[in-house]
């Protein structure tokens, strides 16, 4: 479809930082112009969703308290095999298990034990634990406090703990060698019921991938997650940072070493829903990149520099998510050069530049389609997870260009400055905050007009506080089709947000425009905080 922008507006573009919109929204965008929003706040809205979406055994610190415990008993139904060698003169073991031998001087105990999987986010509004998003999502949360969280003040130590209990989740799912756990509850038979996460009863089946079934796309994107996460504690909890980046080592190496999609193996059971549309090799790629940032090892840039090319680093795609991280792994390795000066990586610039025309109007690169009131739009199904990942990826681009005192130089030779690149993020999170043509801001409970009517069953059916009853998979329907407002706010999650048309009818029914994710919050976490303290508000 051809982007509605009218001739003016592009005449405009090409001397103004302004996208399509600003003149709606009424209001200038300069890096020290006035504040269209309150980011603080935003922000610790931001952070706050994700205890919304959390499953397990909740802390005494749970503020979104119309949440209960949940899902306690996660990882029951699967077992894993464990083996321990005694010396003959343990004879007591006879009595009790299986012996098999282990060498001339010992015996083996055979056993099985339980996994633990209790912990972790729900991803949006179902009450499945999808351990591809979820993995994305604590990389980009863990990225937003790397690369911004000495700007978060008083809201440092949330974001921190809302990165741990994924981390800590992560952490089990890939306690088994050449084993990770990538998913808890049967979907189908998930999505075929509306019930609140205290009352499910639908099969907690656990799906994982080995070497037999590999998933390299899943398990990269886990060792991302983990060596992000270990950034995150390197100076707050040394010891756990350590444990985190000795994971994601060996969960990266078990990626690579058994190469695969986990959407061949387990299509029955991701797919549709997050099946891995991309492939693997943008993860392994991700993957690399993070290590390397993590360990600053010799070992993880020659793999970048061997393998970076056959795992498409400098292929046209310019949609970042959960899905295609090839963009994010771009600039992410660009940094090397532009800030860590290494000399070999010096064509990361050009990939990710490439990305960035891409996304920038008036350019002769430019691929990225806006809506009339200035919205990014890539897709129709949760659109805004591209709009907060892709302005996450412009300031913090923008941050490693200003360090650098770099530009982009677009075709035709039209250069693009660091300010450009965060006036056009400013835009599109001033958009997602209330700057819009319906004026509704689609983060929840920020603003005075918001999205009442979310499809996410916690926050559509009546709390455990209101209803101690359990409400059967039947009996929830009503609800999904009811037209009052949610009863309980989730506050700050960022639904999938408005139409081409700039148009949001907010019904409960609608997942593509009304549906929340922890992966459209997590990026967004780091733009609001450089955009608070950019306005002066942190």
């Amino acid at each position: 479809m051809a982007r509605l922008r009218c001739v003016l507006v592009l005449a405009l573009l090409l001397v103004t930082t302004q996208l399509p919109g600003d003149a709606i929204a009424g209001r200038g965008h300069g890096h020290h112009g006035p504040a269209a929003h309150d980011c603080r706040d935003a922000l610790t809205k931001s952070i706050l969703f994700f205890e919304g979406q959390r499953s397990g055994k909740l802390p005494p610190s749970q503020r979104q308290s119309w949440r209960r415990d949940s899902g306690l008993s996660d990882g029951a139904s699967a077992k894993a095999s464990r083996c321990w060698c005694f010396f003959l003169s343990s004879s007591s073991c006879i009595r009790t298990f299986a012996l098999y031998s282990c060498s001339s001087l010992t015996l083996v105990r055979v056993g099985l034990r339980q996994v633990d999987l209790v912990g972790g986010y729900h991803d949006a509004g179902d009450n499945v634990k999808f351990g591809f998003p979820m993995a994305f999502s604590m990389t980009m949360l863990a990225w937003s406090v790397v690369e911004f969280g000495g700007l978060m003040k008083g809201e440092l130590q949330h974001a921190r703990e809302a990165v741990r209990w994924g981390a800590d989740y992560l952490l089990k799912a890939t306690a088994h060698p050449d084993t990770i756990y990538v998913q808890v509850g049967d979907a189908t038979k998930d999505h075929a019921c509306w019930e609140r996460p205290e009352d499910m009863d639908t099969p907690r089946t656990v799906f994982k991938v080995d070497s037999s079934t590999p998933g390299s796309d899943v398990a990269a994107e886990t060792a991302a997650a983990l060596a992000a996460s270990s950034l995150v504690f390197r100076k707050s909890d040394p010891t756990y940072a350590s444990r985190l980046l000795t994971r994601a080592k060996r969960v990266f190496a078990f990626a690579d070493r058994h190469r695969g999609s986990y959407s061949t193996g387990l299509a029955a059971d991701v797919c549709p829903y997050y099946c891995s549309y991309s492939g693997y090799q943008d993860e392994l790629l991700w993957g690399a990149a993070w290590l390397h940032r993590a360990t600053k090892s010799p070992t993880y840039l020659s793999y970048i520099q061997l393998n970076g090319q056959v795992l498409g680093a400098d292929e046209s795609d310019n949609t970042f998510g959960w899905d295609n991280k090839h963009a994010g792994a771009r600039i992410l390795i660009a940094k090397s050069f532009l800030v860590q000066r290494v000399a070999s990586l010096h064509e990361y610039k050009g990939h990710a530049d490439t990305f960035i025309c891409s996304m920038v109007p008036g350019t002769p690169t430019d691929q990225t389609q806006y809506t009339r009131g200035g919205l990014l739009f890539k897709l129709s199904d949760s659109n805004m997870q591209y709009v907060t990942s892709s302005a996450f990826l412009l300031l913090t681009y923008a941050k490693y260009l200003a360090f650098a005192k770099e530009t982009v130089t677009c075709g035709g030779g039209a250069v693009v400055t660091p300010q450009r690149l965060r006036a056009i993020a400013r835009r599109q999170v001033d958009y997602l905050l209330g700057s819009n043509p319906m004026g509704m801001s689609y983060m929840v409970g920020y603003g005075p007009r918001y999205p009442r009517r979310i499809h996410h069953r916690a926050s559509s059916l009546p709390s455990v506080a209101a209803h101690p009853g359990r409400i059967g998979c039947s009996q929830g329907f009503t609800a999904l089709y009811a037209g009052g407002a949610n009863p309980n706010v989730l506050v700050g999650a960022v639904v999938g947000g408005p139409d081409l048309q700039d148009k949001f009818p907010d019904q409960r029914n609608d997942h593509e425009h009304s549906e929340p994710a922890t992966y459209i919050n997590a990026p967004l976490v780091g733009a609001l905080a450089y955009l608070a303290h950019s306005y002066g508000q942190l």
